[in-house]
């Protein structure tokens, strides 16, 4: 089933984020090879693509994972969450329905 998991940054959460970037990116890939991701970005500070030194607001993943505890369990393993990125993280089923 798939599941979506979104992510609110602590304040000033840039720096911790390109710090732990390339390793929370790797779990990401390793979901993407397995076929499992659907989706995955970070939410801009402000209205553009690159927000600079404004930096992001949270993030969104959506996957498929074998049950809600799998997808908690992957969620609370994320690096980001261990560099003090993510003030809050929620963890919901979720079914496509489009496209």
């Amino acid at each position: 089933m798939l599941y979506m998991i979104c992510a609110t940054d602590v304040a000033d959460s840039l720096e911790k984020r390109l710090a732990t970037r390339p390793a929370h990116l790797e779990r990401l890939n390793a979901l993407k090879d397995a076929g499992r991701l659907v989706m995955a970005g970070p939410f801009p500070a402000v209205d553009s693509p690159d927000p600079g030194p404004a930096g992001f607001t949270g993030s969104l993943v959506v996957a498929e994972f074998d049950s809600l505890e799998a997808a908690q369990a992957w969620t609370e393993a994320d690096p980001y969450i261990d560099a003090g990125v993510y003030e809050s993280v929620v963890v919901k089923p979720y079914k496509k329905v489009l496209p």
